[in-house]
């Protein structure tokens, strides 16, 4: 899925994030999403400001190949750095590591709850309903990753590989995450 920097065509979108409408000749982020409701993939449009802070993965790569002048770039490179810093960004996709935002998630493999502001690794699952079967994330301790092995994609070096492209943390904390999965050599 990609995601794009434009101006604004009409005055009609609204911003996914804050709910406003992104005026006319504005620049804006939009994002390819999948929907339950088409097979086609459909944009979802954002005020860039607004997309600093929570799709600040997706504006930071669409900011790197986007050609045009786009006002106020210094506070939107701070903004993006600040909230990955801040643990604020939305993941690119599975697997990935970040805070959990409450203690509510418990851990797929010990079971033990996943405390709050602490890291954990999320992974895609089936989930069944009763009614039907759907995909969601499923969450794990770091420490309990090695032995959940066939649950996060089979090897090591895939769920690293994973991990360090969908992650929206510190490259510091995310290197000690990583040292936390390892198997002890």
């Amino acid at each position: 899925m990609g995601a794009t920097i434009e101006e604004a065509k009409s005055g009609r979108a609204s911003c996914r994030t804050c709910k406003k409408t992104i005026a006319k000749g504005e620049l804006r982020l939009g994002v390819e999403v999948t929907t339950q409701f088409s097979d086609q993939p459909s944009m979802q449009w954002h005020h860039l400001p607004c997309a600093a802070g929570k799709l600040a993965g997706e504006l930071k790569d669409a900011l790197a190949t986007f050609d045009g002048d786009v006002p106020d770039r210094e506070a939107l490179d701070a903004a993006i750095e600040a909230s990955i810093k801040k643990g604020n960004a939305k993941p690119a996709g599975f697997p990935y590591v970040d805070r959990a935002p409450t203690g509510r998630a418990k851990c797929m493999q010990c079971e033990a709850a996943i405390g709050k502001d602490t890291f954990r690794v999320a992974v895609e699952r089936e989930i069944d309903t009763g009614a039907m079967v759907t995909r969601g994330a499923g969450y794990m301790h770091p420490k309990c990753v090695a032995a959940n092995l066939e649950n996060v994609g089979g090897s090591v070096e895939e769920l690293i590989e994973g991990v360090q492209k969908n992650s929206r943390i510190t490259a510091e904390d995310l290197e000690g995450v990583i040292a936390e999965f390892l198997p002890d050599a």
